[in-house]
């Protein structure tokens, strides 16, 4: 071991520290533009404020309703894909730290004893302790920072994946609220309309038996009351399975409480959309996000790539004590250190760095590629959002008054059936027409709040933190 000054041992960790704070030679990165029109427009029909994004509106303040919160809050306690979500963010996070870490040497304590046997010469020992340090590569071309910022933009990636499962999840959580809501209520109609069939059913079998009614008439009641019962089943069983749904996103069963609620024939409260709906909006939702930060890191492994190019100085070394007697291993005038640097500089590799840069080069151009089909998909679920809620809203209108009209030529036609100016045929069609104008209408409502969930997760809300900064 050559012996060295303790002032300019200790000052050679810091040299191979700023030899290996070099940039990287990776391409610059520059956003892409958006490959989607400035605006949605649609926009206009639906939002009434101006300038101002669905994405920093909390989820507790768009979804109003007591119940539904609660709900969505269980679900984000509870709900194992969301728990996968972000354990999966917690994995990258550790593999980055992995990458940051091999851009720093790597320091151990070591004892060691050496023999050394020369033709002619004694056999002899040498005994050292101290720090090694393990093969570590400077950092000349950028190699290490680059596999690092690829790292820490999947990473970002990964983070940006969960928030899209949170927002994904709150959508899913309302979706499902405002559907056992319009259950119920077809569970209640379907009820009720046994009930009238079933007394229709006894006032024509009465009539039958006065000879007032024919067996046609008696028929017609008793398949009608069939059919009600078929939808009371059929309603009943979908109530079952929703509520099953929602189990299951909410990672537990629902309480009897909880069951309750959703029992109860309140309409949930609906706020406004906020927002002049910028189609550059989109760059916030959390997808969108992530394939950038995809982007980021296939742009970072570029600068990896082309770094293999270029010479690599790995270094092994240590800094300790050594002496040929284990007795005077820490005794004074021991001191010693070793540095060993390799320089390797491609030769020959039969094309192997040249197709690895291929590859990054074609990974970056997936990546765009990716990223901007994310821009697209997001907005064509935005613009359909908005047409849908604008066109929802006149079809449950028009709805309504068909509802309101069937109804009123069924009381007309029981008013003249009793006055014998009608048929039962002509009664039962117009009860079948009330029953079918009353389950749409109840479906209607739902696809209305439904919508509105639907525009709010695929608007990115939910999150008021500001856009994840790129991977520098």
């Amino acid at each position: 071991m050559k012996r060295l000054p303790p002032l300019q041992a200790a000052g050679l960790t810091l040299l191979l520290a700023s030899l290996s704070a070099c940039s990287s030679m990776a391409p610059d990165y520059q956003r892409p533009a958006a490959p989607v029109p400035a605006q949605f427009s649609d926009a206009g029909s639906v939002v009434q404020a101006a300038d101002s994004a669905v994405a920093d509106l909390p989820w507790q303040s768009f979804f109003g309703d007591a119940a539904l919160q609660q709900l969505v809050q269980t679900a984000l306690d509870n709900n194992r894909d969301l728990r996968v979500a972000l354990l999966n963010v917690e994995q990258y996070r550790a593999q980055a730290d992995i990458k940051d870490a091999d851009r720093w040497p790597s320091l151990a304590a070591g004892l060691g004893a050496t023999r050394e046997v020369t033709v002619g010469v004694p056999l002899s020992t040498v005994y050292s302790a101290g720090v090694l340090m393990t093969s570590y590569e400077i950092d000349l071309f950028g190699r290490l920072r680059s596999l690092s910022d690829a790292a820490l933009a999947q990473y970002l990636s990964t983070r940006e994946a969960s928030k899209a499962a949170q927002i994904s999840l709150i959508g899913a959580v309302a979706t499902a609220y405002y559907g056992l809501h319009a259950d119920t209520q077809l569970l209640r109609l379907a009820q009720d309309t046994v009930q009238t069939r079933e007394s229709s059913l006894r006032l024509v079998q009465l009539r039958f038996a006065q000879g007032a009614s024919t067996q046609l008439d008696l028929s017609q009641a008793e398949a009608l009351l069939q059919a009600a019962r078929v939808s009371l089943a059929q309603t009943s069983r979908q109530l079952q399975q929703d509520q099953n749904a929602l189990a299951l996103l909410l990672g537990q069963a629902l309480s009897p409480a909880q069951k309750a609620q959703l029992a109860q024939d309140a309409t949930p409260s609906l706020p406004d959309l906020p927002g002049a709906l910028r189609s550059e909006l989109l760059l916030r939702r959390p997808d969108v996000l992530q394939a950038e930060q995809q982007l980021i890191a296939a742009n970072a492994n570029i600068g990896a790539a082309r770094a293999n190019f270029f010479p690599k100085i790995n270094l092994t070394g240590s800094i300790g004590s050594a002496s040929t007697d284990l007795s005077g291993l820490f005794q004074d005038g021991s001191f010693a250190w070793t540095l060993a640097p390799q320089l390797l500089l491609p030769i020959f590799d039969a094309g192997r760095n040249q197709a690895s840069l291929k590859v990054a080069e074609v990974g970056r151009d997936m990546a765009l590629a990716q990223y901007e089909k994310a821009i697209q998909s997001a907005f064509r679920e935005v613009a359909d959002a908005l047409a849908a809620r604008s066109t929802l809203a006149e079809q449950l209108q028009a709805q309504q008054a068909q509802t309101r009209a069937a109804r009123q030529i069924a009381q007309l036609t029981d008013l003249r059936f009793e006055h014998g100016a009608a048929s039962s045929l002509e009664v039962l069609d117009a009860q079948r027409s009330l029953y079918a104008a009353q389950q749409a209408e109840i479906q209607l409502q739902s696809q209305v709040q439904q919508s509105l969930a639907t525009l709010y997760r695929v608007l990115g809300g939910g999150w008021t933190a500001p856009a994840t900064p790129a991977a520098s």
